[in-house]
């Protein structure tokens, strides 16, 4: 059994324009034109990391197809998937719905294939043609609502993949754990009432959307008790990351008892991300997505689907993914992070007071869930 792979050289060209870090370039208000922030060139460099590292000659690489408009359907509304279809087909593109979330020529066709790659990387899993897999796509999706996109999203990836894992494949408990340093707030949304999807996100608090993602949203109607947030205070670290795993998520699944994880999970908690200020080293990833598998294979026949969202910064989020998969594997690379002697005193900070009180509220709720639900 081996672990799956998903890509696509388009995914690196989807054009989002030019911005100040993420504003839309606006000369004539001070907004200078310059690369936006979430560009093809971190994700491409992650793709070439796990390349001379050897990790992708260790993984099984599944293509990328596009999703259906069926498919889209399952989560957004029809009104939306058209409005990105017309928006694409601009010569210069257009925006997906909050202002912040660019469109250039063809992005429809590319985020429809990066949503069709995701379901057959899940269906290759479920099916125990593989025992996990990671899908490395762009746009991301965490924050894409049913009827718009939102900072950077296009089509909800990870939860067009539940949807499909119950409608198309069968599975009737699917558990998101989004470990994107922003809330996931539109996995959140689609499943807040749907007891058969536990959707928990661990997050820097306030900051995208600043809005959402607070301890208190814990679902609604029949699905109470099953969104579970852990906001993270400004500069938590490894040590309240690991916690937060061991305290709020673990348990969580086994009460849960999920018949698959999907994670999305974005590279921009590491300690150098210019989009958020947590302090999150290599290690941290290598360590969440060895714990997310060992959860796996005691829960689901190790079946765990992980697929990227964000990570800004062009030197470390890339070596944030090489550690990830190599938790998720179960074997290093052949180069060892070149970050590790800088990054040694973040890895090794304390976890701080404030920050435990917020984990251990939110591990407070996890008692709540149980595994007998109705499959929706």
């Amino acid at each position: 059994m081996a672990t799956g792979f998903m890509t696509d050289t388009l995914f690196f060209w989807h054009d989002t324009g030019t911005a100040a870090l993420m504003l839309p370039a606006d000369p004539l208000h001070g907004v200078e034109p310059d690369a936006h922030v979430e560009s093809g060139r971190t994700k491409r460099r992650g793709f070439e990391l796990l390349d001379v590292t050897g990790l992708l000659d260790m993984m099984t690489r599944v293509r990328a197809r596009p999703a259906w408009i069926g498919e889209l359907l399952r989560v957004h509304t029809d009104a939306y998937v058209q409005r990105v279809a017309q928006a694409s087909a601009q010569p210069r593109g257009g925006d997906a719905g909050d202002g912040f979330t660019p469109l250039g020529r063809g992005s429809d066709e590319i985020a429809r294939l990066a949503a069709g790659g995701v379901l057959d990387l899940v269906t290759a899993v479920a099916s125990e043609n593989l025992t996990n897999g990671f899908a490395l796509v762009r746009p991301p999706g965490h924050h894409a609502v049913a009827d718009a996109g939102m900072g950077f999203c296009v089509f909800n990836n990870a939860a067009l993949a539940a949807r499909h894992a119950q409608i198309q494949l069968g599975l009737r408990r699917v558990a998101i754990v989004d470990l994107d340093t922003h809330h996931g707030n539109g996995g959140q949304q689609l499943f807040y009432d749907d007891p058969t999807v536990m959707h928990i996100s661990i997050h820097e608090a306030g900051s995208f959307p600043p809005d959402s993602g607070w301890i208190e949203e814990t679902g609604a109607g029949t699905g109470e008790g099953y969104t579970i947030n852990v906001p993270l205070p400004l500069g938590s670290g490894h040590a309240a990351w690991l916690y937060a795993m061991n305290q709020v998520v673990l348990p969580a699944l086994k009460r849960f008892q999920p018949d698959l994880i999907i994670v999305p999970v974005g590279f921009d908690g590491g300690c150098f991300e210019p989009l958020a200020r947590q302090a999150l080293v290599v290690d941290s990833y290598r360590q969440m997505a060895s714990l997310l598998t060992k959860a796996a294979d005691r829960l689901c026949d190790g079946r765990v689907v992980a697929i990227s969202e964000g990570g800004y910064n062009p030197e470390m989020a890339p070596w944030c993914m090489v550690g990830f998969v190599e938790g998720l594997i179960g074997r290093n690379g052949n180069l060892s992070d070149p970050l590790a002697g800088i990054t040694a005193g973040y890895a090794a900070a304390p976890m701080l007071p404030h920050q435990q009180d917020v984990i251990d509220r939110a591990a407070r709720l996890v008692p709540r869930i149980t595994a007998t639900v109705p499959a929706g």
